[in-house]
C-alpha cells in the first residue's frame, strides 16, 4: 500500500527536500504540497492524502489551527507536527489540536520515514520519550479541573489491565517497554491499545497520553495519581 503524504511548509526549499526524500520510497509519494494551512484545508477537499507533514508557522493559517480543522473532519488524515526545539509549545498545541505525533525539522531522513510510517499505521507514538518529556514541561498549562473526570468518567470504562497499559502509554513507554513490564506479549498489548482507543473514542496513542495528563492520571514527571 501507498502512503499518500501531503506536504505542508512556508518554505519551498524544505518542501523540496522532504519530497526528494520520500520520492525514493517505493511505499509513499507526495499527493500535493500547500504553503500555508489554509491551502492545506482547501487541497483536501478534492485529494486523498493519508499522512499530512505540518509545518507549524506559517502566514494566512498556522500549523496548529489547520490541525485542529482537519482533525475535526470526517475520516481525516493523519497529522505529524515539524517543530525545533524552541517551538515546543506549538507542537504541544499541535497535539492537543488532534496531531498523531510530532518531528523535529532537522530530523534524519531515516526517522522521518519510520515516523510516517508508524503514523500512518496508528501503531505507536512519535518518539515517545520526547512526547513525555514535552508534556512534562507543558503539563502546568493542562486545566486541573478534569481530575473528577478520570474518577468519574470515560477511564472507568477500562478494566485494570487496560487502566495498567494506558497509564504506562502515557508515561511514554513502547509496547514492547510495556510488554516487558506487564510481561505481556508485545501483540497482546497492541490488543489493549487498540480496546482503550476505542472505549475511550480516541484516533491514536498521542490522544492517550493527553487525556492522562488532562485527567489527572499522571502528573509532571511521569509519575501517576
Amino acid at each position: 500500500m501507498t502512503i499518500r503524504v501531503m506536504l505542508v511548509d512556508d518554505q519551498v526549499l524544505l518542501r523540496t527536500g522532504f519530497r526528494m526524500v520520500l520520492a525514493a520510497q517505493p511505499d509513499m509519494e507526495v499527493v500535493a504540497e500547500a504553503g500555508d494551512g489554509a491551502e492545506a484545508i482547501d487541497i483536501l477537499r478534492a485529494t486523498a492524502v493519508d499522512v499530512v507533514l505540518m509545518d507549524v508557522r506559517m502566514p494566512r493559517l498556522d500549523g496548529v489551527e489547520a490541525t485542529r480543522r482537519i482533525c475535526a473532519q470526517q475520516d481525516p488524515p493523519k497529522v505529524l507536527i515539524l517543530t525545533t526545539f524552541d517551538l515546543d509549545e506549538y507542537a504541544f498545541s499541535g497535539l492537543k489540536a488532534g496531531a498523531s505525533g510530532f518531528m523535529l525539522k532537522d530530523v534524519p531522513p531515516g526517522e522521518l520515514l519510520a515516523a510516517i510510517r508508524s503514523v500512518h499505521s496508528g501503531d505507536a507514538v512519535v518518539a515517545p520519550s520526547t512526547t513525555r518529556r514535552l508534556l512534562d514541561r507543558f503539563s502546568p498549562m493542562l486545566p486541573s479541573s478534569g481530575k473528577d473526570a478520570a474518577s468519574g468518567g470515560a477511564v472507568d470504562k477500562l478494566t485494570e489491565r487496560e487502566r495498567e497499559v494506558m497509564l504506562l502509554v502515557a508515561q511514554g513507554l513502547s509496547n514492547g517497554e510495556i510488554a516487558g513490564r506487564l510481561v505481556l506479549s508485545e501483540a497482546t498489548v497492541k490488543t489493549h491499545v487498540g480496546r482503550i482507543l476505542t472505549k475511550l473514542d480516541l484516533r491514536d496513542r498521542v490522544q492517550v497520553v493527553v487525556l492522562a495528563y488532562e485527567t489527572g492520571l499522571v502528573r509532571a514527571g511521569g509519575g501517576q495519581h
